[in-house]
This record gives structure tokens, C-alpha cells and sequence, in this order.
């Protein structure tokens, strides 16, 4: 399906009102740019208790939360969740938690997981959720024994032990009592949620949360990066408050209607646990889960819930845009009710291809008759997440905006790009129990380093944002000693090829050319396929017309990129799913470019060898 573009770049953008830009740009003695906002930070919550209860009292019978439950939606008023959060932070505080001996949670997002995330913030006690994929995907255990270890959990929540019954015993050595809404597997010793509710809340819980100030830990955040072993981020309350400050005062129209939310994004990752999540709980909102995801076999629960609920703002990662987007495009009706009341599209974690970017922008108009305003913000978990923000209109994909008020960015010169370190109430103490990675986590002035690359929109205008330009961890040499950036180059390819390609890997290091291999995205073949899409991911990979897409764009990508760091020699159509267990993606679908280099061997010794294989196409063949 090929979409026209060009008659949607003149129709009116839906109104929105953002903060205005003013930002402060001065070079440092070493050589070094220091670029703030010049907006200071009002006053935040002392803790995310105090963000919780006053959400309470400003509209107790709002819906605060929802999730699937038949045919309809189970929801628990904000004035309800505070009472069942009030007994938990009771029972959590009777059993003696602590940093020491923290909340760990197994499951994935649900009301349940939501009422113990409150009730840890409630009570002062850190909350840790894990990726569901280490408990649910994972064959070895490996990355849940070593987060266990190293938190050494009181207390370990999941939805039902039947399917987390293995993961349980990879970790029954951990001395932490297990707590489950449903115990279908019948393990002994396990305290239904349900008893942990009827406790009876005491002024000790009022007492505990009138102490908690902005240093203490909220929770802990696993991230691997570019490693094997998961680092645990320390986030503080202060974190965590101050970042939702600097998100209101930058989108005051947050504050002009009721907020709501349909989202997916994990709870064990920043963008979803703490952006959006809290950034419902700042506003009084309404939060649906969204059980889907980008992927085949669950994205149709997301489309049948943007069927019926329209969200204010939407969230989602690039990969997410790419596996709703053939659905927008062919069903009117969706597109109507999922642009109803949409005020602004907004995209984070890694960079958007142009074309999604397009074909967002064709959807909308088709079916309100303008453009919803689209824009990006950037971070790491370390930073809670935002640090950079585009909160003023913006024309196409790339742009992640300006600091935010609060925070200040060191851009240290990298080539003709910057390196980018981070200072702010938003930046982390470092990481629990790691004191050597949380001194390399930091330069002699106390920034952050963040390991990303950025450059001026415009060199001569501080105030037009930043663009991200890729990991700095993730860029290599060729054998000819040319730099190939990663991350412009897999963006620039993902759309070249668009709508077949879920993500792409770029290969190269110590070789004379640039390969590349690749994911498929199912929905976008199905458009091109119809009822001829093979189900099997092996044989779509092998599929002549996938082929001859790819090839055509590859010819077309060469033709304008003749560059030896952008010329693509050739792609290998990956048959299977990325592993968790390799460190190869995140729950929210980001690709970790170096760990899937090193995790595949085999398929990169194919690319590179001068066989023919039938599932990579070569554009010299």
C-alpha cells in the first residue's frame, strides 16, 4: 500500500497549547555547550504519596483505572483505589519492608500491579517491577535470578503462580514471601492478594507517608543497555515528582480537559511506569491498560481497545506506530473514534521513521480533517525519564526537543555531533549496590553521561531543538576507517522500506561494506501479501514478493545514498523473534544493536560470506 503524502502537509494542525521556548546556550571554559531552559522548575510534590493522595481529593469518583474484564471494563475510582491502597501499605509496612528487603513484582501492568506499585509509594517502601519477560519468556532464568539476588525481595507479587510457577522455582532460595491475586498452581506458603487487602489501615501508614522525602527510593528500574547484566536504577521520589513538574508546566493543556490514557507500555520500563503512569496520576486522569502489543498475535487487542476508547494523548513506541498503522489505514471507524478527542501523538524510546511519521499525519487528516500535532521528548531510566522535550510544532520525525525546565545539558563536542550529559533533579543517585558502575556513570562535573549523540536542528538556533543522532555504544568503523552511524542509517532504511520492516540491525564492523539484517513486520506484509501472508515467520522471510519490495528499495535507497557508511549491500529477513534471554530486546521493542551482533553469529557469518541464501536478498545478485 502506498499512501499519499503530499495533499495532507497543508491541512490545519489541531490546536494545542504548549509552554513557550526559552532556553540559555553558553560554551564552557573546556569547551564544552551548557544548554537549560531558562523556565524554573515550580514546585513538585514532596513524594509520589503526596501525588496519589492529592489526585484523590481532587476528583475521588473519577475513573483512575481501568482493564479488560469480558466484554467491558473494570475500573476502581480514584477514592476506591485509595482505601485498598491504604491496607496494602499497612500489610507492606507490618511485614517489615524496606530498601533492604523490597517489593519485587513479576507480573505484567493490571489494577492489582498498579494498587502495590501505590501502596509501596504510600507506605516509603521501594517497589521493583521486573520485566515479565524474564519470569514468562526466558528459558535459563538467568537475568531473574541475578535481579533477585541483587535485591534481595521481602515480598514477590505475581497475577497467578500457574505461569510463573517455573520462575518461582528458579528463585525459591530468595527467602521472600510470595503473594498472588489467583494461586491456580496450588504452591504452598503463598498469601493471597485478596487476605493482604482486608488489612486494616492504621494512622502508621499516614505516618509513613507524611515522612517520605525526596531522596528516598520509589523503586528500582532494570536496564541492560548495551551489557548483559541488568543494572538496577535507583529512582527517588524527587525523581520521579519533579519530572511530572517539568511535563506540566511544558503541556499546560494536560490541564484543560480530562486526561486519558490507553496504553501498553510496560510498567517495568521508564517510558511506561514512570512518564505515563504517573503523568495520569499528576493530572487526576484515567488510565486504560492496554493488554496488546506490537506484535502479531496481541496488537488486535490494542486496535479493539482504541475501537472504543479515545485517548487524550497517546504514547507508544516507533515499533508501536508501525503495528497500529496498517489498522488506522484500513478501517475508518477506528481512525474516527482512536483521533476523536486526541490532542497530541507522541512517540519516545527510539527514533521514528519519516514515513510512519506521514501516514500518522494522512490518517488524522482523513479522518478529522487535520493534523494532530505529533512530538517526541528523550531520556533514559536514569533521568525518570524526559529530559528534552519538542513543546512547540513540529513538521517531521527527528526533532526531540529542548531541556526541560529543572534540567541542565553538558554537550561535550563528538566529531561534528555532541555527546550529551544530563544534570537535574530527574538524574539518579546511580544504581543499588553497583558503587563502580555508578562512578562511570558520571563526569568530574556531575553529569550524567547518557551515551547518545545529538545535533542542532539549526546550528544557528539554539531554541529549535535538538535531533537525536544515535548510540554512540552502537557505532562502528569499516575496514576502510569510515564511521557508520547506526542510528540515522536504520531509521533512514526502516521507512526506505516501509511498510515491511518491523526493525533493522546494520552490520559492518571491520568489513568493506554495510549489511544489514532484519525483522519483518507482519501487519505491514499482510498489506502488500493479503490472504497470501504466510504465518510462518520463516516463510515470509523467504517470501519472492517481500523479496522484491525489499530489493526495489534497496536499489532506490543505494541510488541516493552512495556513501560507503549508507550503501546497503545486503539484507537478511530474520524468520524469528527476538530473544529476551540474549539481551536482544525490551519489553518495549527496542533492539539492542549490539547484543543481537554478538548473540547472532551464525546469521552474520551467512551475510557476510559469498553464498547465495534464500532468505537474504543481495542487491548485486
Amino acid at each position: 500500500m502506498n499512501v499519499q503524502h503530499s495533499s495532507y502537509a497543508s491541512a490545519p494542525v489541531r490546536p494545542i497549547a504548549y509552554a513557550p521556548v526559552d532556553v540559555t546556550f553558553a560554551k564552557a571554559a573546556d569547551g564544552s555547550l551548557r544548554y537549560s531552559s531558562r523556565a524554573p522548575l515550580n514546585h513538585y510534590d514532596q513524594s509520589l504519596a503526596n501525588l496519589f493522595r492529592s489526585a484523590v481529593e481532587r476528583a475521588p469518583d473519577r475513573a483512575m483505572i481501568a482493564e479488560r474484564a469480558g466484554e467491558g471494563w473494570r475500573t476502581l475510582s480514584y477514592e476506591e483505589a485509595r482505601k485498598i491502597v491504604d491496607a496494602l501499605a499497612a500489610a507492606l509496612i507490618e511485614r517489615g519492608l524496606s530498601a533492604e528487603r523490597p517489593l519485587m513484582i513479576l507480573s505484567a501492568n493490571s489494577i492489582e500491579h498498579a494498587l502495590l506499585m501505590l501502596a509501596g509509594y504510600t507506605a516509603g517502601i521501594p517497589v521493583a517491577p521486573i520485566s515479565v519477560a524474564y519470569s514468562l519468556q526466558s528459558q535459563d532464568h538467568g537475568k531473574l535470578k541475578f535481579v533477585t539476588k541483587l535485591l534481595t525481595p521481602g515480598l514477590i507479587y505475581v497475577a497467578d503462580t500457574g505461569p510463573f510457577a517455573k520462575a518461582l522455582a528458579a528463585i525459591t532460595d530468595s527467602g521472600a514471601e510470595i503473594i498472588a491475586s489467583q494461586n491456580s498452581a496450588n504452591l504452598a506458603g503463598v498469601t493471597l492478594c485478596d487476605d493482604l487487602m482486608k488489612t486494616k489501615s492504621t494512622r502508621a501508614v499516614d505516618e509513613a507517608a507524611a515522612r517520605i522525602g525526596g531522596d528516598q527510593i520509589a523503586k528500582f528500574l532494570f536496564t541492560s543497555g548495551s551489557t548483559d547484566v541488568p543494572k538496577a536504577v535507583i529512582n527517588t521520589h524527587r525523581m520521579l515528582t519533579a519530572n511530572q513538574q517539568s511535563l506540566a508546566q511544558i503541556w499546560p493543556f494536560l490541564n484543560e480537559e480530562q486526561v486519558v490514557l490507553v496504553d501498553w507500555l510496560p510498567w517495568s520500563h521508564t517510558f511506561g511506569g514512570n512518564h505515563n503512569f504517573h503523568l495520569a496520576l499528576k493530572h487526576a486522569g484515567t488510565f486504560y491498560i492496554d493488554a496488546g502489543k506490537p506484535v502479531p498475535a496481541l496488537v488486535e487487542q490494542t486496535v479493539r481497545n482504541l475501537a472504543e476508547v479515545s485517548p487524550t494523548v497517546y504514547f507508544n513506541v516507533p515499533a508501536g506506530y508501525a503495528a497500529i498503522l496498517p489498522y488506522l489505514e484500513k478501517d475508518q471507524a477506528l481512525a474516527k473514534t482512536f483521533f476523536a478527542n486526541l490532542r497530541m501523538i507522541f512517540y519516545a524510546a527510539a527514533a521514528l521513521p519519516q514515513d510512519l511519521w506521514t501516514r500518522l499525519e494522512a490518517v488524522s487528516v482523513r479522518a478529522t480533517g487535520q493534523r494532530v500535532p505529533m512530538t517526541s521528548s528523550w531520556g533514559a531510566t536514569e533521568t525518570a525519564p524526559a529530559v528534552t522535550a519538542a513543546h512547540f510544532p513540529l513538521e517531521r520525525a527527528g526533532v526531540i526537543g529542548v531541556p526541560m525546565p529543572g534540567v541542565e545539558l553538558k554537550l561535550q563536542p563528538y566529531g561534528e555531533r555532541w555527546e550529551v550529559r544530563v544534570k537535574g533533579p530527574n538524574v539518579t543517585p546511580g544504581y543499588w549496590r553497583s558503587p563502580d558502575l555508578t562512578a562511570a556513570a558520571f563526569d568530574e562535573d556531575g553529569f550524567y553521561r547518557i551515551g547518545d549523540a545529538v545535533r542542532f536542528a539549526d546550528p544557528n538556533d539554539p531554541a529549535a531543538g535538538l535531533i537525536y543522532d544515535g548510540r554512540l555504544t552502537e557505532e562502528f568503523k569499516l575496514a576502510t576507517g569510515t564511521w557508520v552511524q547506526v542510528g540515522a542509517l536504520r531509521v533512514g532504511l526502516l521507512a526506505a522500506m516501509s511498510p515491511v520492516l518491523q526493525d533493522a540491525v546494520i552490520a559492518g564492523e571491520g568489513h568493506d561494506n554495510v549489511r544489514v539484517m532484519a525483522w519483518l513486520n507482519a501487519a505491514g506484509c499482510r498489506q502488500l501479501l493479503g490472504d497470501e501472508t504466510p504465518a510462518n515467520g520463516a516463510e515470509l522471510a523467504r517470501h519472492p514478493a517481500i523479496h522484491r519490495h525489499v530489493l526495489n528499495a534497496l536499489k532506490r535507497w543505494n541510488s541516493q545514498n552512495t556513501g560507503q557508511s549508507t550503501r546497503i549491500q545486503r539484507v537478511l529477513l530474520l524468520g524469528d523473534a527476538p530473544s529476551i534471554d540474549a539481551n536482544e530486546i525490551t519489553d518495549k521493542g527496542y533492539i539492542n544493536q549490539r547484543a543481537v551482533l554478538k548473540h547472532r553469529k551464525t546469521e552474520l557469518e551467512r551475510l557476510f560470506d559469498s553464498r547465495h541464501h534464500p532468505d537474504i536478498i543481495d542487491v548485486d545478485a
